[in-house]
């Protein structure tokens, strides 16, 4: 079996954003691989702890994805910040071609264009990918299952931060399909009786109060906060409030565009247009919306930029979706020139902290080695960009840790999902329902 086939059996994903097949990326032919280590997200610390605790099979996936790609070159993309915790990282690269690039604590280090932008100076084309300008990206954690992938050992659990208001911030590795009950009273339980969960992050993460959901393999964390709290507060308004409120107290002030990590690349986005399009008619909609087509959701325009606490981001993500809809391609400018006042307009990561209201939650969730035990995990047939996986087992099954319940569509872009558990399969829909007998 060829190293990209042990990475297609093994099931292995992006593991730091919407989960793309890595045997599709590791059949790319590129210059450069670029190891994703920034973790930019506010409180989050599951790839620092990987990190820490297994940098030789970061580095040997890495490795592998040279020769896999022909590239000449391999760097790892982390914060400075954290230098002396990665004394285990710089010895396992040490007489290797991998280069650590230190990269500066601002938001949004981990965005693919800024990153392939720090580490090599080259910017990609807009609406391209890093693979148009002779790259390849994956997270650091993606790169570690890729290696295990190579010794025959399939995606079945997960690093994930549980971290906020919770009695101890850790990070684990758990079963996929696991409950997020399960992970936050891990962590010591919530501080506070009445809470909400962000899914993978404050800025780009999704908003839960649902604690029987499980982990799946692109699950970055848990963000545990106070149902009173601000963040939990926007987050839950309706999205016609939000279009509402824009609509009728956004002055055009700019300071969503000034402060947008992809314009300050020198890429068309420009959010304080696009909220334009709230109060336009049909045809207004069409040119203003325009501006959102190549907004990477990173939700700084909303969330720090706005001084009105207005909805920016979600009105570049209503504008991409009516876009689509109307069948409208984007029609703007591809030269791409970076801001002369880019690199000082960054946002520090502290000061974003301050803005959200997290501060007193802001500290390391260092990693505990717990041995879960649940009695039972849900595994849904979709934690890919892609095609769901085929079931290829029966209600009533016994199946072991390892085994293929689900594999991927013929002819579809997909991944494999594996059995996290020993147990009986109790159900099968959307997802595979295992009970240990």
């Amino acid at each position: 079996m060829t190293y990209i086939e042990r990475i297609r059996s093994a099931g292995v994903v992006g593991c730091g954003g919407a989960g793309f097949p890595a045997h599709v990326k590791a059949a790319s032919k590129v210059e450069y691989v670029i190891a994703n280590g920034a973790e930019c997200e506010p409180l989050l610390h599951k790839d620092l702890e990987l990190m820490i605790k297994e940098p030789e099979a970061v580095v040997g996936g890495l490795i592998q994805w040279l020769v896999s790609t022909g590239s000449k070159k391999a760097i790892i993309g982390v914060k400075r910040k954290h230098e002396e915790s990665f004394s285990g990282l710089k010895k396992a690269v040490e007489n290797t071609n991998i280069e650590v690039q230190w990269l500066g604590d601002y938001y949004p280090t981990g965005d693919e264009y800024v990153l392939v932008y720090e580490t090599t100076k080259r910017l990609i084309p807009p609406q391209g990918i890093p693979l148009d300008v002779g790259i390849v990206v994956n997270n650091v954690e993606t790169l570690r299952n890729a290696y295990l992938a190579s010794e025959g050992i399939p995606v079945t659990q997960k690093y994930i931060s549980v971290v906020g208001a919770v009695n101890k911030p850790s990070t684990f590795l758990v079963p996929i399909g696991i409950s997020f009950a399960e992970v936050i009273a891990a962590a010591g339980g919530a501080t506070v009786s009445d809470f909400a969960v962000f899914i993978s992050g404050i800025m780009m993460g999704t908003l839960t109060t649902d604690m029987s959901l499980p982990i799946t393999k692109t699950c970055a964390g848990l963000v545990v906060l106070p149902m009173d709290h601000r963040l939990v507060k926007r987050k839950s308004l309706p999205e016609t409030s939000m279009h509402r409120i824009g609509k009728s107290a956004c002055d055009q002030c700019s300071y969503c565009t000034e402060f947008c990590p992809r314009y300050l690349l020198g890429y068309d986005v420009q959010p304080h247009k696009v909220m334009r399009s709230l109060g336009f008619t049909v045809t207004g909609e069409a040119i203003w919306n325009q501006y959102a087509s190549l907004c990477c959701a990173c939700g700084l325009c909303t969330l720090y930029a706005c001084p009105e606490d207005l909805y920016p981001k979600e009105a570049c993500d209503r504008a991409k979706s009516d876009l689509r809809a109307k069948g409208l391609k984007w029609e703007g400018k591809r030269d791409v020139k970076v801001h002369p006042l880019g690199e000082g307009r960054r946002t520090p990561l502290k000061q974003l902290i301050k803005k959200l209201g997290v501060d007193r939650y802001d500290g390391p969730a260092h990693f505990e080695d717990v041995k879960f035990s649940p009695k039972i995990v849900r595994i849904p047939l979709s934690q890919h960009i892609g095609s769901p996986a085929s079931p290829v087992i029966k209600v009533g099954k016994e199946v072991k840790i390892g085994e293929v319940i689900g594999d991927i569509p013929d002819g579809k872009l997909g991944a494999r999902i594996h059995a996290s558990i020993d147990g009986v399969v109790t159900k099968i829909d959307s997802e595979v329902v295992i009970e240990k007998k």
